[in-house]
């Protein structure tokens, strides 16, 4: 009886610790509220460009955005966009308005994924893009990068920044 008693409490000890765990939200912002809060506070900007058909961009997704350090510093020391790279609807950034370009009947390119993302001549999803704080591309990335890849990327690029 006390041996039940006891792995009850343990039970009961380990699901009151487990459901106290805060999972924390990675901060996702449109160019525009990043243009805004940058006014305020400059933090480089990283874009993650991907696309609503990209196995692997759902993968990063699901995996490297939903490790706790990683979502602990890109809320800390940066603003993060997410960027369908076929977004039909215009962005305004910098006081430009990108458009989404038809290349064929039932596809095409947001201009501003292609400014961003375009690397030796093409764009390959998922692409992460770091914008310094003077809005200038420091960074691009035409690939899937694991939490541990990731991490070091953007604890470097903070380092060297700082």
């Amino acid at each position: 009886m006390m041996k039940q008693i006891f792995l009850l409490l343990i039970f009961f000890g380990s699901l009151a610790t487990f459901s106290q765990k805060k999972e924390d939200k990675l901060n996702v912002y449109t160019f525009s509220e990043a243009e805004k809060l940058h006014q305020q506070k400059p933090k480089p900007i990283i874009v993650f460009v991907s696309t609503d058909w990209c196995k692997i961009c759902f993968g990063m997704q699901k995996t490297t955005f939903k490790n706790d350090e990683i979502i602990q510093l890109l809320n800390e020391q940066f603003y993060f966009i997410k960027l369908n790279g076929e977004e039909k609807k215009d962005i305004t950034f910098l006081g430009k308005t990108f458009v989404y370009k038809p290349t064929g009947t039932n596809t095409g390119v947001h201009e501003l994924a292609n400014e961003l993302a375009l690397v030796n001549s093409k764009i390959s999803y998922p692409t992460t893009v770091i914008l310094n704080t003077e809005f200038t591309i420091d960074v691009q990335i035409p690939n899937y990068l694991d939490s541990t890849m990731f991490l070091k990327i953007i604890e470097k690029y903070s380092e060297e920044k700082i």
